[in-house]
């Protein structure tokens, strides 16, 4: 069978869903949606304009990077891309979470708020995702109105100027301590990829990675991170720059002391704006009932809120809209915490004290989120 990956190399979760059909060995055909079957089979099947959506041969239609990553999973065993320990589990699955919603907005800071330095290029990778054909001139143009929608997104996302120094602090300390990991280690937990490396890609290779400022950014201050990038999305699981690595997990369940660095790294600015989630969401989902659409509006939406969150953030005060599909994805974590029992249970509750984890695995949600039909409900 050979797969067909609607999606786009600037959007940040076909990059996500890309590196993981890559490293399973797959065989996949990538297609814009300005190809017109797009509008006329995809568009209707899904709901709304979004990719990835992974289309099977007889016509099944998955859209969202998880779900993809899920749905692949049960169908194909080989090659293993998720450790079986329980520890290691737990990591995959908070670096999922925190590359594919945590790290969306700084993705989103260094697109936009360095527009002018890049626009020749993102109208150059928004036209060709919109308009099919050789004509330059009509490309660049037809990307003006969806560029500015997407610019649109930022304060939404909390991104304005006070609180820009803060972000771009946090993100190079961040790439450092990647940077310094990714020196011993090919992927995140040893000599083969997990759900946490994929969910890693969908921020640091399409936004971060690839566009000209975060690129250079990227480069010149962690160039072992830019170099992980470039392994993702190779078909081997070896490479040669690690002789002898081999191709296993990290042995007995074990987390290696770099990628200790970075989850204390994660879990210090990751927490506040969790709990500012979960209240938010608490305090919305009093109110609701199972089966209700998790929107502010009862609109679906790719990427909803529930309200507005503020809390206090490395000497800033952060202003955004709250993340419940962060809370979705991060419950995934705290379930498996819940679940570890004996022994492995014991390992795992003690990395998490270790890394600062705490607080964050101990939040609570009133009600619990799934997906269905494309968009987030109570359950």
């Amino acid at each position: 069978m050979t797969y067909t990956l609607w999606g786009s190399a600037h959007s940040l979760y076909t990059g996500k869903a890309r590196s993981y059909l890559i490293k399973k060995g797959l065989p996949f055909r990538e297609r814009y949606p300005s190809d017109p079957e797009f509008a006329s089979r995809i568009l209707p099947a899904v709901g709304h304009f979004v990719v990835p959506v992974l289309e099977t041969d007889n016509g099944e239609i998955i859209q969202d990077s998880g779900d993809i990553i899920d749905f692949l999973e049960q169908r194909h065993a080989e090659p293993l891309l998720e450790p079986q320990s329980p520890v290691q589990q737990w990591v995959s699955l908070i670096f999922d979470a925190f590359g594919s919603e945590y790290l969306l907005p700084l993705a989103m800071h260094y697109r936009w708020s360095y527009r002018d330095e890049q626009e020749t290029f993102l109208r150059a990778e928004f036209g060709r995702a919109m308009v099919a054909g050789t004509d330059r001139s009509a490309r660049r143009e037809s990307a003006a109105r969806t560029m500015e929608f997407f610019a649109g997104f930022l304060p939404n996302l909390g991104v304005f100027p006070e609180v820009v120094a803060a972000m771009e602090d946090s993100y190079l300390a961040l790439i450092d301590a990647l940077d310094n990991h990714f020196q011993h280690h090919p992927y995140l937990l040893g000599g083969r990829p997990c759900r946490g490396d994929f969910g890693m890609m969908a921020p640091l290779f399409a936004h971060l990675g690839r566009d000209p400022v975060p690129a250079m950014l990227m480069k010149t201050k962690a160039p072992n991170l830019f170099r992980w990038t470039e392994r993702m999305n190779s078909v081997p699981i070896s490479d040669g720059e690690y002789p002898g690595y081999g191709e296993d997990y990290c042995g007995q369940d074990t987390v290696p002391e770099t990628l200790i660095a970075v989850l204390k790294i994660v879990f210090a600015d990751w927490t506040p704006g969790l709990k500012a989630d979960a209240d938010c969401f608490n305090a919305w989902a009093a109110h609701k009932n199972a089966g209700d659409v998790v929107s502010k509006s009862g609109e679906p939406q790719i990427h909803p809120n529930v309200g507005k969150v503020e809390y206090p953030w490395r000497g800033v005060t952060m202003k955004r809209g709250s993340a419940p599909h962060m809370l979705w994805l991060f419950a995934r974590a705290q379930d498996l915490a819940a679940s570890s029992a004996g022994e492995p249970g014991e390992r795992l509750s003690a990395l998490i004290e270790h890394v600062g984890g705490q607080e964050a695995m101990e939040l609570s949600l009133a009600k619990r989120i799934m997906r269905d039909k494309n968009m987030l409900v109570l359950a």
